[in-house]
């Protein structure tokens, strides 16, 4: 899985070469993105839902009778990890090695099927967003919840620019 297509590329990346402002000044081959990609987005969202989850869950059982309370912050993160997941899958055991080999007459179609679930994530990132009145704490509000809102609004511009880096660099490799 993860790691087949870490080691899939015969040239290892060197970790300068592994920053967001290479990739978008559009210095990385092909092989660079994925390895950052990889490393900086998805190995990061795994690690984080489980976190921001708990979270979640412990701000909506203690503060349950607040009005401000984030009700469903916690399903909705649990979706939205679930969701990534088989999508992180698809692009790992898929799409990405299709990619390391240069690519194939049919790489349009699972392209496609990212872009789409992109826009899938964009309404869920809409709703997260109100869940959280813009990763926004109401004054006053514990650490724990404070905690909860810097945790969902980094989640929030990680996957933007995860999304952006795929759809905007990436994918543009094979689609132009």
């Amino acid at each position: 899985m993860l790691e087949d297509v870490h080691v899939a590329h015969a040239a290892p990346c060197h970790p300068e070469a592994l920053s967001l402002a290479a990739a978008n000044d559009r210095s990385l081959d092909v092989p660079g993105l994925i390895e950052l990609i990889l490393t900086r987005f998805h190995e990061t969202h795994r690690r984080e839902f489980p976190e921001a989850i708990r979270l979640a869950r412990k701000v909506e059982a203690v503060h349950a009778a607040e009005a401000e309370c984030p009700r469903g912050l916690a399903d909705h993160l649990a979706f939205m990890a679930d969701d990534l997941e088989g999508h992180q899958q698809r692009e790992e055991l898929v799409l990405f090695p299709m990619m390391l080999r240069g690519g194939s007459p049919m790489i349009g179609m699972p392209i496609g099927r990212m872009m789409a679930e992109h826009r899938d994530v964009e309404d869920q990132l809409a709703r997260l967003r109100a869940l959280t009145h813009d990763h926004a704490a109401p004054p006053g509000a514990c650490h724990t919840w404070q905690a909860l809102v810097r945790a969902c609004r980094k989640l929030d511009v990680d996957l933007t620019e995860h999304m952006r880096l795929e759809n905007e660099v990436l994918f543009q490799h094979f689609l132009d």
